[in-house]
């Protein structure tokens, strides 16, 4: 039997209509797609009839498959002479321990392709009028992930621009260490609830106003982005209603998946 081929595509930041042409290509080729559940399921339009399709489930804090169990399915099935898609929401390689799963498979000697997708730490910024980069506020970005346990500050503080994805439940402990780490508690931000998506909301301040509040619970998918750039939200937004102040986050908020 012929070995197959796994392809670790980027689904990218959640409208489906920003799936690349070549991720297209290779749903439609796919025996079997391994789908995290961030990613649309309208996305599935390009696969075959008959595609098996197994969830990975995988959100901050609920894993029903953990990651070995991913690459070891990964490669059985490659090894069955399958054409595997593992499908991932943004890019397989930011933030998606796509690395991770390609080490995996080019140690197991298994075909593999990486179909790279619009990050949501890119796009869900550009939804809500915020461009990373401006000569005007800023010349440089970080991207860094908000997973508890992490350390966020330190190495992101030369960054004009900040991108802190996964942060729907460290937020605030987030902006605490930005504050400790020299930031100015004026420093502009925002918070993109289900960038890209028909859902999306953008709550705009300050890190000062974030640190007062007394508690945060987003559900994914939330992206913040720090930094002066955020101040042209107001102006630029063209996807979705306009930004809201940040402090009515303080109330109970339930972003949609």
């Amino acid at each position: 039997m012929n070995q197959g081929k796994v392809y670790l595509i980027g689904a990218g930041p959640g409208d489906p209509k920003l799936l690349t042409l070549r991720a297209v290509e290779a749903l439609a080729e796919s025996d079997v797609i391994l789908m995290d559940q961030l990613v649309s399921h309208e996305v599935l339009a390009h696969a075959r009839q008959g595609v098996d399709v197994i969830d990975c489930g995988k959100r901050a804090g609920h894993h029903c498959m953990d990651q070995k169990e991913i690459q070891r399915l990964l490669i059985e099935r490659a090894r069955r002479g399958q054409i595997v898609a593992r499908l991932k929401g943004g890019d397989p390689f930011i933030f998606g321990r796509g690395g991770e799963e390609a080490e995996a498979l080019v140690e197991a000697a298994i075909a593999w392709e990486v179909i790279p997708g619009i990050s949501s730490g890119i796009a869900a910024a550009a939804y809500a009028g915020i461009p990373l980069l401006h000569r005007s506020h800023a010349s440089s970005v970080a991207f860094v992930t908000g997973h508890a346990g992490h350390e966020h500050a330190v190495g992101s503080q030369g960054a004009d621009t900040l991108v802190i994805f996964m942060c729907g439940s460290t937020i605030l402990q987030i902006a605490r260490e930005l504050m400790e780490g020299g930031r100015a508690p004026s420093t502009p931000l925002a918070i993109i609830l289900s960038g890209t998506r028909s859902n999306q909301a953008i709550y705009t301040g300050t890190l000062m106003e974030l640190v007062r509040m007394e508690r945060i619970e987003l559900a994914s998918p939330v992206l913040a982005v720090v930094g002066d750039v955020t101040t042209l939200a107001k102006k630029l937004h063209w996807f979705g209603p306009p930004p809201k102040p940040l402090r009515l986050l303080a109330a109970p908020v339930t972003a949609g998946s």
